[in-house]
């Protein structure tokens, strides 16, 4: 199977001798990895009791115009050059996937992007596929399909018909799976902040984006940090797409992961970190890795002005396309952004008893760092103060925990879930504003009358006013109203623009 993107290719491999100058050679289009297979899979099968003809061998991955990389051919390419020379059953490995990377001494060692090419390979029809050991527990969560794994050449060729002893070997071991050693985050922790955790709950239950501006100390990272646990798990189609991009970054998958991913580049970050790439095989960067979670952007306006305008066609679209001079690969990047910077670049800026040493002209200019058609996408931008010494020091639990939290989220996108049963969406943040505005959603003149005044003066743009009335939607689904009315409107216009009703 060759992936481009999450995507997986099935790649025909065949083996042809010929009475010529002896010589083993590769075509269709593969890198130089994949060219390096040659060597690989002469010494494994001479270590493993397993001797090539020879004569002439070439062996083609077909269809040839697709570019195939990596090592996880290797598999592949020594079962059908056995098979060509008689030592396999030809039957036998024609409903077959074989994935998996040879060492010289005939082990079989764990490949990235295991998970989407079983699935690719399930999609196509076959029933079989064998892969590393250290891949088992990976491939094993697509259903409908037998795995076998294996820990050497002479395993599979076994069970292809072959005549040769099975040595016992240690399997070849992956990377160690990742540990997650942190704590649970509450809700219940934040203290003093009610406004913003009931922003945070109001961007849960829509999807919606979010930024949170305020000096350092308020709490602005506690707050981020705590979204992806009041957001309702993944479903079984969404935690297998997520687990094939963990998989294709390299990371051990041995479960379905139902908590929604968290990404939280550096501020540093480039935009290839950002966005992916590579040369010759397109990998998945931090927007990618968020699918189906949340990018979190600490420090926002620290990031390069290139790197954040990069996130634009994503965040409207839900994909992202990776273009190279001999590919182009599609990524998934349907995530929720939620962006975290400070007023200044002292930060302290407006603060109450504290001083701002900046010059005017660097607090335009280090807010500006945002563009405009950036900003124009946040469907919530919320103001935080730090919390005063009296509050914090009270000992009082906050109001809300990150279980209540959880449950009227879930309830809100039931809701909206049903609303919109029968068309491709099921949060309110992805409606087209179209919908909104028009046809039996419309709201009536009364309600949106502060949005209509809002736009007719330039306070906002056409796409600020459907994601006003996307948020004011998902106000009513928390306050199971059947639509929303002018409180709505007003309390999702000043989370929007800091505008009054």
């Amino acid at each position: 199977m060759a992936l481009t993107g999450v995507d997986g290719h099935l790649v025909e491999v065949e083996a042809d001798l010929s009475n010529q100058t002896p010589e083993f050679k590769i075509i269709g289009l593969p890198d130089k990895s994949l060219g390096e297979a040659v060597q690989r899979v002469h010494n494994a099968c001479k270590n493993a009791g397993l001797d090539l003809p020879r004569r002439r061998l070439t062996v083609n991955l077909s269809p040839a115009s697709l570019p195939k990389h990596g090592s996880g051919f290797d598999l592949s390419v020594a079962v059908a050059t056995l098979a060509a020379g008689g030592s396999l059953q030809r039957r036998s490995i024609a409903h077959t996937v074989h994935i998996g990377e040879l060492g010289l001494d005939g082990r079989i060692r764990p490949v990235p992007g295991v998970l989407p090419a079983v699935f690719a390979a399930a999609r196509a029809g076959f029933d079989s596929v064998i892969v590393p050991h250290a891949n088992a527990a990976e491939a094993r969560l697509v259903p409908g399909i037998e795995v076998r794994a294996a820990s050497s050449l002479a395993e599979v060729a076994v069970w292809h018909g072959a005549e040769v002893d099975v040595p016992e070997v240690e399997p070849a071991s992956g990377a160690p799976p990742v540990v997650d050693v942190t704590e649970p985050l509450d809700l219940a922790d934040v203290v003093g902040q009610q406004d913003a955790v009931d922003a945070l709950i109001v961007a849960a239950a829509g999807g919606h984006h979010m930024l949170l501006s305020g000096p350092p100390g308020a709490g602005k990272t506690m707050l981020a940090r705590r979204l992806p646990g009041i957001l309702p798990p993944l479903t079984e189609e969404e935690a297998l797409e997520v687990a094939s991009i963990r998989s294709l970054t390299g990371e051990p998958v041995t479960r379905l992961d139902p908590l929604p991913p968290l990404e939280a580049p550096h501020h540093s970050a480039s935009v290839a970190a950002l966005v992916g790439g590579g040369s010759r095989a397109a990998r998945p960067g931090s927007i990618v890795r968020a699918h189906r979670g949340v990018l979190f952007l600490d420090e926002a306006a620290e990031f390069s002005r290139v790197a954040l305008d990069a996130l634009r066609q994503p965040l409207e679209s839900g994909a992202i396309e990776v273009h190279r001079a001999g590919f182009i690969a599609s990524f998934p990047a349907r995530f929720q952004l939620l962006m975290a910077m400070n007023p200044c670049p002292c930060g302290n800026y407006g603060v109450r008893g504290a001083e701002c040493v900046c010059p005017s002209l660097a607090i335009r200019r280090y807010s500006a760092r945002l563009s405009g058609p950036l900003r124009d996408r946040i469907d919530i931008e919320l103001q935080v103060a730090r919390v005063a010494a009296s509050t914090a020091t009270a000992g009082i639990r906050a109001e809300t925990t990150t279980a209540e939290a959880r449950a009227r989220v879930g309830a809100a996108r039931e809701r909206a879930a049903e609303r919109w049963r029968g068309t491709p969406w099921r949060r309110n943040g992805e409606i087209p504003g179209t919908w909104l505005r028009q046809g039996s959603l419309r709201l009536e003149p009364g309600a949106r009358a502060p949005l209509d005044r809002a736009l007719e003066r330039g306070a906002l743009t056409l796409r600020g006013y459907d994601r006003v009335l996307r948020v004011a939607w998902t106000m009513a689904d928390l306050a199971e109203r059947e639509r929303p009315g002018r409180d709505e409107i007003g309390r999702a216009l000043y989370l929007k623009k800091g505008l009054s009703a």
